[in-house]
């Protein structure tokens, strides 16, 4: 199951799907632009990703290829100026921020694609080019109802969850995916009609009295659930703040709808924001723009970056 999550670590709000692995569903790959996780205590439904800092690893691990952190620094400063060339769309040699930009929507649109691709023989059993929901739940729960012994572990409420979803994705209505319906399915922060969907999500996985909003406690409980640790964080309390100060715009104590659709779907593109902030930070002599020299300067940064796809464009072609 893809779990739409609100995650506020260091006073911003991200959206993710988190990973999960349950016996007899297919593990779900994180969502292209989850930069950060948090850690729920559900027993029986969760698997823990990595923090931010450790995600780029994850994505990495194929095949036992190098991830950009084992290559020397000259090996990696290499690929990335070959990688500046392509960014520069003009051929100006400078790169703008509409071409930074750009280039990272197209990072992101190609891995989305790629998950298509690689999770899609898993669900298209009958190979006729569509992947039906009967295909898709009997997959990933096929197991559970199958079973006596596994079927007081089904989910309902989650294979309920994942239904919507699917039905919202299917635009025409058949309960057939096509490889676009199915990146909506997999994907839908990508995509402006699973907006509603991807709210309604994030309310369910944080509002446990069953309201309809997310009130501080649920949202800390979420954070850092109950009972983990006899000391709070110094951090919760920063957190705390920022949601009656910053996230819950009309003082009423919960974020409503209209409050998660902000917060998740911000006016300003990821894509766009990390743009601007690798031009703020890399461009030394403040001209608006960047010079090859300037990125490979800064070139820790841009590895880690979505610009690399978190350091998988520097791996030589040879060594994956």
């Amino acid at each position: 199951m893809i779990r739409l999550l609100l995650i506020c670590f260091v006073s911003c709000v991200v959206l993710g799907e988190q990973t999960e692995k349950k016996s007899g569903v297919i593990e779900e790959e994180p969502l292209s632009h989850l930069e950060q996780q948090h850690d729920q205590s559900h027993e029986h439904e969760h698997e823990h990703e990595h923090e931010h800092e450790h995600e780029h690893e994850v994505l990495l691990e194929q095949d036992g290829a190098r991830s950009f952190n084992q290559l020397q620094p000259e090996e990696s400063i290499a690929q990335l100026g070959i990688l500046v060339d392509r960014i520069d769309i003009n051929k100006d040699d400078f790169i703008s921020e509409d071409e930074l930009k750009i280039w990272i929507q197209n990072v992101q649109r190609n891995y989305t694609n790629e998950q298509v691709e690689d999770r899609w023989k898993d669900f298209d059993v009958d190979e006729d080019g569509l992947i039906s929901w009967d295909e898709y739940k009997n997959v990933s729960y096929g197991s559970y109802m199958d079973d006596p012994l596994m079927r007081e572990d089904l989910n309902i409420p989650q294979m309920l969850q994942e239904e919507r979803r699917f039905r919202a994705a299917d635009t025409d209505g058949d309960l057939k995916a096509d490889k676009h319906e199915f990146n909506a399915f997999l994907h839908p922060e990508n995509f402006d009609h699973m907006k509603d969907v991807v709210v309604q999500e994030t309310i369910e996985d944080f509002d446990k009295n069953g309201d309809g909003f997310i009130d501080l406690n649920e949202f800390i409980d979420e954070l850092y659930p109950p009972g983990k640790d006899e000391n709070t964080p110094d951090f919760m309390e920063k957190e705390r703040q920022d949601f009656l100060e910053v996230k819950d715009k009309n003082k009423d104590g919960k974020l409503d709808k209209q409050e998660l659709m902000e917060l998740i779907f911000p006016a300003d593109s990821e894509a766009n924001s990390e743009a601007k902030n690798l031009l703020k930070e890399s461009d030394t002599n403040k001209d608006g723009k960047l010079t090859k020299t300037e990125i490979l300067d800064k070139h820790e940064m841009f590895v880690g970056s979505q610009v690399t796809n978190y350091g998988e464009a520097v791996v030589p072609h040879d060594e994956l």
